[in-house]
């Protein structure tokens, strides 16, 4: 009977256990173990069925929770003892019986044996066999395990042969059971290495099986299946790759077909890539699994994994070369990381982690130079290796250029399309991962250092490339070859010419023609489909550079021009994009207003964005995303919420594959185009800042911020690419700064002070931030932070103590150099305000440079919120930190006391966080122990008291005059007021210290009046340029000083110096201050205000009370002032009744009851004098002592809107009278420059004016007034009014005379020397008119007038009658003096024309007399007058009115040659007053006029 009979045959009976187990039980125990052995051989002699014996062994003693797969854990088959039977005794049983019936049968016992194992085998298998799961269940697993087991029992005595076992188990088998091999090579009974040397049809079935394993999905056996894999393929690799000295046949044999069996699978994994799009096909995504360095690497050494990838790598580069060169031009687009399938992708990962950045580019760069390769994969391979490793750029730049230089030294053209598809590809990865195309073209070519420079044949081989390119390149290619043109000799620039007259006929054929191009290099790289995004860069750079320079660049210039199309269409679109208008101009307001005055803006296109944006300020942000798809939105945020659970297991390279993947999800919502969608994107950046904030919590629960990875810098990274999602992220964290802050939880702010943290890091590589203008992220940031408020402040000492504790623990994973990058300057500033501010503990220990080291990092602030600290105890730990105590040592981390000085300034006062008291003792504390000891070089004042009172005086100062500038924009002082009275007590505590002091110690240094004094003029010196903006800043920053001053002492503005045994007072400093500076900002002109008079009065008191004669040094003082600064002495004359009863009441105080000294004295007389004048009383002789000027000053006062003024001129020194008109005058230009006030009071001055001149007209002094050259005893004047205002006495003198009545008017004319005043008044009339402005007169010796006309301009210009016109024309002063005069010859020998007066009835009128003939003057038609721009000359309406072109000279022209000036037309009623005067006046033209200079044609 055979084995199998007898295998079929057997009844089922009890167990060879049970029956050892009963057979023990009723034996006695003492019995021997010979008998036991021999009891046990007779009933194996009863037992026929050998197959069921094999399926007891073992059996029943294994354990039930014992994991059959447990062997997959152990490295080649060794198994752990499972503690069950078989035992050696049972294998002997069982080999005896083997042997006794192969010898029964006549058959060798390894045939017996093979026969029984593979019945056994194909009963388990086929047992409950299921075709759907692939796998064996857990049972038939077990039985399979024992089976195996006993076999190899069989197979340790020599009962079995595997390669008789393996050709019974073939036989009928077509293809074996992936599962059971796995299994014969764990228990090494059959080796798979074997199994493949020995089948020659290993390969089909393998491949097959293996192809059908990846595609099961037991619902329990995935890891059963992986690790089933991981066997497979590490015996594969290692038997296909590991390399023999000398390889027999089989072992090459072997080689072969194990590379075979994973080429096989391979390609199929890339062909189940390019069929299935996303998402992947869940099979290969198990078989991609395979490549994981780690599992393979279990049965395989280190080299001979990096021979598998290397393998590997070179077939998928090179599998399919189906797509030329000219598709991979044309496709690359589409080829980038975000956009290539993500089982490509991840396959590209896998095979480089095993290698260097530099092996993978030299292997690329080596397949790419010996091998037909699949373009597509050859591209997504690059995009992923620089994705994924931030060290590749360096790399890849080294290797373009090593391309370059191949290509030219060869003129290989295979090197040189290559290298730019490999530059391509980098720059479509976006400006955080390679620099854009634009660049790297110009870097490369843009010089002539360029390896096409070296040779006309190096040029001609570059161009001619470019070229041939041309039929497949994208348009944003072809427009940065011509934007950004290559380096090119002139003598060869026709052959680049011809380059890119091809290139724009291509771009035309493209519908994309030149028009269209940017003003800038493109670098977005998207192409056609971001030409609006373009558009926006160049905006963008445009309003940059107005920004910095104030002019509109060249740029725009010639496009609004040469490139109009592009100027109209795609330009002023994106710039006149509706939006919300900020408040103060921003820098994209001014310049669209500047290009809407250059006349660049068609009227219509700015109305339209003008009403927009008034459209935009009233709409609902919500309303206008209303109808807007969310699927972007919605993708992000799965993108962003897969990052959070992706940080803790995730490597450097999956986080870099993700987050490429969120930025091209970003650049759906932020594209750069110019359409807006603000509820959009708020709702995106909400988003990010929430799933950034969840990142920093989960990542901070198991990790302190320098054990995490890198994983936030990579984010932060990923937003600096995208500018304008990087500007509306910073405008969120700012709303949330000024206007949520009571809504951030703790959660949010450790998140929100992380991203702070990382954006400063990252700031560098990140475009600037506009608010008002171009700010970094960290001034941005910091200015958000008001601490004005008890909840601003702790609000902010809260996120900066999150940000600082952050930044610090984070600093310390980087190198030292970079520890800085981390700590945000301006948070830091801001605690070192407001930790000494709030805490009173912490002032006993002051930051200071140095500190103990070796000291631990104070708890995060996320540890101190798991532990319930507050903030005070958080803020203390940070205090005391040694490594923030060691940034006080850099200049950015020190808070200097003007900065102190400015927060402190902000805070309001009735929502302070501190008392009155309390803000009292710290705001003294800080400016006394503090910053005064504190050396300069460290913000401090170097214990100089005089440094202190200059920043607080320039503190105050700038406090008053603040605008809304980035750093004070967001301050919003309440009803409440600031903290502008304590700091103005610390300044007066602080002056009053320095008086006593300077008085107790005499020191000879500057005191406290010459430091106050140097202040205004330090801050005055700003204005210095002339100009209507310069003089309105003067006279702010003087009424701010003049406002600190009054709340100061009196007697500190007039110095005390010590003489001999005494002591005098110096009053040159005051005077100074208020001939230069006072003088220029009174308002109304020529007039201190009473309070600042009195003050300046009260403080000469004051000081005169402190020297030993006091009544004698106030009348020293006085005189010196009365001569020296008339402003003073008019303004006290003028303020006399008012502050008398003040100063006798001082004065009294001061001096035990005298009365004021005699020269003030004389002001109370002459205020007598002037009344009694005004009322008609006799009146006795004027004071003596008076100066004129005083008495004048009187005089105006008591007549100041008196309708009797005028009265008893005829009584009163001239020089008194030539004062007083020029007092009036004062007051008459005041009322013409605003009519609109005081209109009464100006018609009273007018009339005082024309009585005085009535008075004056026959003598030449009153002409003085309006004569700066030649003023003699009346140049006090000068010193009354302002420079300004004296520029417009031209004015005042023609307004004045057109006042009078003609008799007046003819006896003014023939006043002495009046011609001499007309004229210079008249050219300084036209230069107001002409020049806009008031604008200083260029100082020559004797001012000209130069006339000149053109006959027929008067016909060219216009003009109804040429009489009326005149013209520039030509002058030379070597020609002939012509003496113009009345009767004189009207031509001379070379019949040249000249002018000629006549008298004649009626008006004159100038008309040019033909060639050889005479001119004459004429009386025109009456005509109304028409409205003209200029200056008002009268109220009247004067029916004599000429419109002329004039040239206006101060000095003639050049010698050599002939000057043509043109000018715009002006109403000349000026130049008939002048005419007119020397009509009636029979003057000699030639007075004005120096010797060698004439007038002719």
């Amino acid at each position: 009977m055979s084995a199998s009979d007898s295998c079929e045959a057997a009844p089922e009976k009890r167990t060879l256990s049970s029956l050892l187990a009963g057979r023990v039980a009723k034996r006695p125990k003492r019995e021997d173990a010979g008998g036991l052995q021999q009891a046990a051989i007779q009933l194996l002699e009863q037992q026929q069925n050998i197959c069921a014996l094999l399926r007891e062994v073992g059996v029943s003693e294994r354990p039930s929770d014992t994991d059959p797969w447990d062997v997959l854990h152990t490295r080649n088959g060794e198994q752990k003892p499972t503690g069950g039977v078989p035992s050696a005794a049972s294998a002997a049983l069982l080999v005896r019986e083997l042997r006794r019936r192969a010898g029964r049968l006549g058959v060798p016992v390894a045939a017996l044996s093979v026969t029984m194992v593979v019945e056994r085998l194909k009963e388990i298998v086929g047992e409950g066999e299921d075709e759907a799961r692939g796998l064996l269940t857990s049972s038939q697993r077990v039985q399979l395990c024992v089976l195996l087991e006993s076999s190899r029992e069989l197979l340790s005595q020599g009962a079995l042969c595997p390669k008789l076992l393996w050709q019974e188990y073939r036989r009928d088998q077509r293809v074996p059971d992936l599962e059971v091999v796995c299994h014969l090579h764990f228990y090494n009974i059959l080796t798979l290495r074997h199994i493949i040397e020995s089948d020659e049809d290993a390969r089909p079935w393998l491949v097959s099986q293996l192809k059908a394993l990846c595609g099961w999905t037991p619902a329990r056996g995935g890891e059963e299946t992986k690790k089933m894999l991981s066997t497979v393929v590490g015996v594969l690799v290692g038997s296909g790759f590991e390399l023999s000295p000398r390889p027999a046949a089989a072992d090459r044999k072997a080689q072969l077909l194990c590379c075979s069996a994973l080429d096989d699978l391979l390609f199929w994994l890339l062909d189940t890539v390019e069929r299935s799009p996303m998402p992947p096909c869940a099979a290969a995504e198990l078989w991609l699994e395979v490549f994981d360095a780690s599992l393979c690497g279990v049965s395989a050494s280190g080299e001979t994994l990096q021979r598998f990838f290397t393998h590997s790598l070179t077939q998928t580069l090179t599998y399919k070369p189906q797509l030329t060169v000219s598709d991979a031009v044309a496709l690359q687009n589409e080829w980038t990381f975000a956009k290539s399938n993500a089982l490509l992708t991840s396959l590209f990962r896998k095979l480089a982690v095993v290698f260097g950045v530099e092996q993978l580019l030299r292997h690329l760069r080596q397949v790419l130079e010996t091998r037909e390769v699949n373009w597509k994969h050859v591209l997504c391979f690059l995009s992923t290796l620089l994705v994924c490793n931030p060290g590749a750029q360096l790399r890849l730049r080294e290797l373009l250029s090593g391309l370059l230089s191949s290509a030219f030294e060869g003129y290989d053209l295979e090197s040189m399309i290559t290298a730019f598809l490999l530059a391509r590809q980098g720059a479509l990865e976006g400006p955080a991962v390679f620099p854009s195309y634009g660049s790297w073209f110009k870097m490369s070519f843009g010089g002539g250092g360029g390896p096409h420079a070296a040779s006309k044949k190096s040029l001609v081989f570059l161009l001619k490339f470019l070229s041939d390119l041309v039929p497949f390149e994208p348009p944003q290619y072809l427009k940065v070859h011509i934007l950004q043109s290559p380096y090119v000799p002139v003598k060869h620039r026709s052959l680049l010419m011809e380059y890119v007259s091809l290139a724009k006929t291509r771009l035309a054929d493209l519908k994309e023609p030149v028009e269209d191009m940017g003003l800038y290099e493109d670098v977005s790289g998207e192409g056609a489909a971001s030409l609006q995004g373009q558009a926006v860069q160049d905006v963008e750079k445009a309003v940059s550079l107005f920004e910095s320079t104030g002019r509109i660049s060249a740029t725009v210039m010639e496009a609004s021009i040469f490139r109009r199309p592009y100027f109209l269409t795609r330009f002023l679109p994106a710039l006149l994009r509706p939006r919300t208008l900020p408040v103060q101009a921003d820098a994209r307001t001014s310049f669209i207003e500047a290009l809407r005055k250059a006349d660049k803006v068609p009227a219509a296109q700015y109305s339209q964005y003008v009403e927009s944006c008034q459209k935009r300020r009233h709409e609902d942000a919500g309303a206008a995303c209303s109808d807007t798809d969310d699927e972007p939105v919605e993708a992000l945020s799965v993108q962003l919420q897969e990052l959070t659970q992706l940080l803790d297991e995730a490597s450097e390279g999956e986080l870099s594959a993700r987050l490429s993947r969120i930025a091209h999800a970003l650049s759906a919502v932020f594209p750069g185009g110019p359409v807006e969608l603000p509820g959009r994107r708020a709702t995106v950046v909400d988003v990010i800042l929430r799933s950034f904030c969840q990142c920093v919590i989960n990542a901070s629960r198991a990790k302190p911020p320098n054990k995490q990875s890198s994983w936030a810098s990579m984010f932060v990274g990923t937003l600096l690419g995208n500018a304008e999602l990087l500007s509306a992220l910073v405008h969120r964290l700012r709303d949330l700064f000024r206007n949520q802050a009571s809504s951030l939880g703790a959660a949010h702010q450790l998140g929100l002070a992380a991203l702070a943290v990382h954006l400063h890091a990252g700031a560098p590589r990140g475009p600037p931030v506009r608010l008002l203008g171009p700010v970094r992220v960290d001034e941005a940031l910091s200015s958000a932070l008001a601490c004005g408020t008890r909840a601003g402040m702790l609000f902010c000492v809260r996120l900066c103590v999150a940000a600082l504790s952050y930044g610090i623990c984070r600093g310390d994973a980087v190198p030292p150099e970079q520890r800085q990058d981390y700590v945000l300057s301006g948070f830091y500033k801001k605690l070192l305000y407001l930790i000494p501010r709030l805490s009173p503990e912490t002032r006993a220990s002051p930051v200071a440079a140095g500190g103990p080291r070796g000291q631990e990092p104070p708890p995060g602030p996320w540890l101190g919120a798991a532990a319930g600290a507050t903030w005070r105890e958080a803020a203390g730990s940070l205090w005391r930190h040694p490594a923030f105590r060691q940034l006080q040592r850099e200049p950015q981390y020190q808070l200097p006391l003007s900065e102190w000085l400015a927060a402190e300034l902000s805070v309001q006062r009735g929502d302070d966080a501190l008392s009155d008291p309390e803000r009292q003792e710290y705001q003294q504390w800080a400016c006394w122990e503090l910053y005064l000891p504190r050396p300069e070089e460290q913000g401090g004042c170097g214990g100089d008291t005089r440094i202190l009172c200059s920043h607080l005086l320039r503190a105050v100062m700038d406090q008053q005059l603040s605008s809304r500038s980035v750093e004070t924009q967001d301050v919003r002082v309440s009803v409440t007021g600031t903290c502008l009275p304590d700091i103005l007590s610390r300044l007066q505590e602080l002056v009053y210290e320095m008086q006593v002091t300077d008085l107790r110690h005499g020191t000879g240094r500057p005191g406290v009046c010459d430091l106050l004094l140097e202040s205004a003029s330090r801050r005055c010196a700003s204005s210095a340029p002339a100009g209507v903006s310069a003089e309105l800043g003067l006279q702010r920053a003087l009424d701010a000083w003049n406002r600190v001053v009054l709340a100061l002492p009196a007697a500190l503005l007039v110095k005390v110096k010590p003489d001999g045994g005494g002591a005098t007072l110096e009053v040159d400093a005051l005077v100074e201050h208020v001939n230069r500076l006072q003088r220029r900002a009174c308002s109304p002109v020529g007039l201190l205000s009473c309070h600042l008079t009195s003050h300046f009065l009260r403080g000469l008191l004051c000081a005169g009370a402190r020297c030993g004669r006091p009544g004698e040094e106030v009348n020293n003082a006085w005189s010196q002032i009365s001569v020296c600064c008339p402003l003073l002495l008019v303004s006290a004359a003028h303020w006399w009744e008012r502050l008398s009863p003040v100063l006798s009441s001082l004065w009294r105080r001061l001096c035990d009851g005298e009365l004021l000294p005699a020269q003030l004295q004389l002001l109370e007389d002459c205020r007598t004098w002037a009344c009694r004048l005004e009322k008609g009383q006799l009146l006795p002789a004027a004071p003596a002592a008076a100066a004129a000027l005083l008495l004048a000053a009187s005089l105006h006062r008591a007549w100041r809107g008196s309708v009797s003024g005028g009265r008893g001129l005829s009584e009163l020194h001239r020089q008194v009278l030539v004062f007083l008109l020029f007092l009036c005058v004062k007051d008459h230009l005041s009322s013409l420059l605003d009519p609109q006030e005081e209109t009464p009071r100006g018609a009273a001055s007018a009339a005082l004016c024309s009585d005085l001149l009535l008075a004056l007209v026959d003598c030449a002094d009153w002409l003085l007034l309006f004569h700066p050259s030649e003023r003699g005893v009346y140049q006090p004047i000068a010193a009354v009014m302002s420079d300004q205002f004296a520029r417009l006495m031209p004015w005042a003198f023609y307004s004045l005379l057109l006042r009078q009545s003609a008799e007046l008017r003819r006896r003014a004319a023939r006043s002495p020397g009046f011609l001499r005043t007309a004229v210079p008044c008249y050219a300084g009339l036209l230069r107001l008119f002409l020049e806009g402005g008031v604008a200083e007169p260029p100082q020559v010796s004797e001012p000209r007038l130069f006339i000149f006309y053109f006959f027929g301009a008067g016909r060219r210009w216009g003009e109804k009658n040429a009489e009326f016109v005149f013209s520039g024309g030509a002058f030379r002063d070597s020609e002939p003096r012509q003496t113009v005069s009345p009767g004189s010859d009207p031509a001379d020998a070379a019949g040249r024309r000249v002018l000629q007066w006549t008298q004649g009835a009626g008006v004159p009128v100038l008309r040019p007399g033909p060639r050889g003939g005479s001119g004459s003057l004429h009386a025109p038609p009456a005509r109304e007058p028409q409205p003209r721009d200029g200056l008002p000359l009268t109220d009247a309406k004067t029916p004599d009115l000429l419109t002329c072109t004039l040239v206006v000279l101060t000095r003639p022209p050049p010698r050599n040659g002939t000057k043509y000036c043109f000018v715009k037309r002006i109403p000349t009623f000026y130049l008939y007053v002048f005419f007119y005067i020397m009509h009636t006046g029979h003057m000699n033209i030639r007075s004005p006029f120096s010797a060698n200079s004439n007038v002719t044609q």
